[in-house]
């Protein structure tokens, strides 16, 4: 299927000719549809804090032993979709035409001195003309001008205050320094980005690091990593044999945010919260954001206590027949059933049944806060039947559910909930040993999409969502987080909403 020159340009990448193949074979098979038990609900599958169990958490994760506490913030991605309304109304104006009255481009024009990175210098005053609107466009999206058409979302200026105007990624570090600093006065965060975007980075991080830290208080400790090329997938064409470009040359891929597992498996510290670049607020919700990302912290926290309590007193258990060892499986079986919603298979083995029992329990522990759906299509938090035949919780995307199956889209309508990407994850074991997160990856939650090179279709292949079949194998809690805690920014028109306004 190679030649001498596939195989080093293979290996050159950092990869093999062995995980290729198998990433051809991929597309052949397919990957398999996720058995789904049912919806993650209220009633089963999702906690709802009240007031006082919100507080209780908090005052949890104060108290509580941590090794370090780390801000990771996935942020390669360039603002391209951001704006992709804007350049196809460019695209109209350009050709001599005016784009119409509501649509992106008009709005952006009307309401321009409403977002953070309008000048008058740059954009002159506001005018109601085609002229004005395809001038506005152009120096949002081109070089000269703001060049955000091509620049990485975390350096576009969100949020604008009487002081200053501040980055996604400046107000990140404004969180980290509230409900993630370490004992030790320091925020360390790890932010994955592409190599071209690192002089940005750094540049946006110069700009405010030294005014922050003295308006804070605080010591930053910020890490850039990139996604490992050796994790990008190959494509392929229509019949699934290995895309060429012109020259003749493998085309490889970004295989997604599920590659950011082995970025996240150099983390050093224990307690490691996750949130997208693009999901930050102006400054004065800071206090909800901050107090529920505690209130998750404190729930990772208690049951990282929790399943290392059971383990250690698992381990004192020298004879798994006895009655005393039979008890404290039984309180831990119902445990994960109740808690995690981890029902096993039944063994009339006691010593199968208690290495079981600390296999399930000996994982990564992650805490995701979800929000309620409020009609949105697409997947969410569901209980599955994992392959040993034993159920647990999974965040599944709509491309994993199949919708051929009755059943399946049954559990769909009846998803309540859905993820933010609101993470919090507990890293080591309980002998304080780091996990390998690789272990707990599933290679068959993948996905497939099309996609086009220079006019030619293809298909490509990422890997585990970070988030899905990259913690699949992990010990998952879901809890409930307001809404406000959710303030994405897709489209650069939601820059318009309310969170994103002084």
């Amino acid at each position: 299927m190679f030649s001498n020159e596939d195989v080093r340009q293979i290996e050159l990448r950092g990869s093999s000719v062995a995980t290729v193949e198998a990433q051809v074979e991929r597309f052949k098979v397919g990957f398999p549809w996720m058995r789904i038990v049912g919806p993650a609900t209220p009633e089963r599958g999702i906690i709802v804090m009240d007031e006082a169990q919100a507080d209780e958490a908090i005052a949890y994760c104060d108290g509580a032993k941590i090794a370090g506490k780390c801000k990771f913030v996935p942020a390669s991605g360039a603002a391209s979709r951001m704006f992709k309304d804007i350049f196809s109304g460019l695209a109209v104006l350009e050709g001599g035409e005016d784009v119409a009255e509501g649509s992106p481009v008009h709005k952006l024009a009307a309401q321009i001195e409403k977002f953070a990175f309008y000048s008058e210098e740059l954009f002159g005053k506001v005018e109601d003309s085609a002229a004005f609107r395809k001038n506005a466009a152009a120096k949002v999206l081109k070089e000269p001008g703001l060049g955000y058409g091509s620049k990485p979302k975390g350096v576009i200026k969100f949020h604008s205050y009487p002081e200053e105007s501040r980055t996604a990624f400046a107000e990140h570090l404004v969180e980290a320094q509230d409900y993630m600093r370490n004992a030790d006065g320091t925020a360390t965060l790890v932010v994955t980005i592409s190599p071209e975007h690192r002089p940005l980075f750094e540049a946006a991080l110069e700009e405010v690091k030294a005014k922050y830290e003295a308006k804070y208080g605080v010591k930053y400790d910020i890490t850039f990593t990139y996604q490992d090329k050796a994790t990008d997938t190959v494509a392929v064409d229509m019949e699934n044999n290995p895309f060429r470009t012109d020259d003749g040359s493998l085309l490889f891929r970004p295989a997604g945010h599920g590659a950011l597992i082995h970025n996240l498996n150099k983390v050093e510290q224990e307690l490691v919260s996750i949130k997208n670049i693009d999901n930050v607020s102006y400054e004065r919700l800071l206090p909800v954001t901050a107090k529920y990302k505690k209130a998750l912290m404190g729930k990772a926290l208690q049951l990282r206590d929790q399943i290392f309590a059971y383990l250690e007193a698992l381990d004192a258990q020298t004879d798994p027949a006895s009655d005393a060892c039979k008890a404290l499986c039984d309180e831990v079986e119902e445990f994960l059933d109740k808690v995690l919603c981890v029902k096993l298979p039944e063994t009339s083995c006691p010593v199968c049944r208690k290495n079981l029992l600390v296999s399930k329990l000996n994982r990564p522990v992650r805490v995701c806060g979800m929000v309620k759906n409020e009609g949105e299509p697409g997947g969410g938090p569901f209980v599955i039947e994992g392959k040993d035949g034993s159920t647990n919780l999974q965040i599944l995307e709509s491309v994993q559910i199949n919708k051929d199956d009755a059943a399946a889209c049954a559990a769909l309508a009846g998803a309540t909930h859905f993820n933010p990407v609101d993470l919090v994850c507990c890293l080591r074991n309980y002998k304080g040993e780091k996990f390998d997160l690789l272990k707990y990856v599933d290679e068959d939650a993948g996905f497939m999409s099309s996609k086009s090179y220079q006019g030619r279709e293809l298909k490509a292949l990422e890997l585990p969502g970070l988030w899905n079949g990259a913690m699949s194998d992990w010990n998952t809690l879901f809890v409930e987080v307001p809404l406000d805690t959710f303030n994405p920014v897709k489209v650069v028109l939601d820059l318009l909403r309310p969170a994103h306004q002084a």
